[in-house]
């Protein structure tokens, strides 16, 4: 069971991929882009490549756990992955992981300038972390 994570942006959307056990995080990549098609077709194919059997997205809620006011961008969007790729997307709440991404590239000494690169890969490899300890927990 392979576990993709998924952290929507406007110009960078990171992607988180589980080992085979789907336990831990291991692949992550970031997909450039601003159509939203070319982005989900990215992530299609990043599925197929990675025989993702399940994937997870972050989904942007305010600090009172209320929706954030682009809650309806990210729903289309999932739908539009579902469609693409042929998977459910479960939305997961992403509140703080952009700012834990950010404190985790700094804590590893990387220049605020490079933290650009690589912060939507570490926030989905955080969604990731955070839906798969949920999943042990649960199960």
């Amino acid at each position: 069971m392979r576990i993709m994570a998924i952290d929507y942006g406007d110009a960078r959307t990171g992607v988180a991929v589980s080992d085979a056990a789907g336990l831990l995080a291991g692949y992550t990549t970031v997909i450039r882009g601003r159509q939203a098609e070319q982005v989900a077709d990215e992530i299609a194919k990043i599925a197929a490549e990675r025989q993702a059997t399940e994937l997870v997205m972050g989904f942007p809620r305010n600090m009172d756990g209320t929706e954030g006011p682009r809650a309806e961008l990210y729903r289309a969007f999932a739908a539009l992955v579902e469609q693409k790729s042929g998977l459910p997307v479960q939305l997961w709440d992403e509140r703080r992981t952009t700012i834990e991404a950010h404190q985790i590239l700094h804590a590893s000494g990387k220049r605020m300038k490079a933290h650009k690169k690589n912060v939507d890969a570490v926030a989905a490899s955080l969604i990731l972390e955070g839906y798969l300890a949920y999943k042990r927990c649960s199960n």
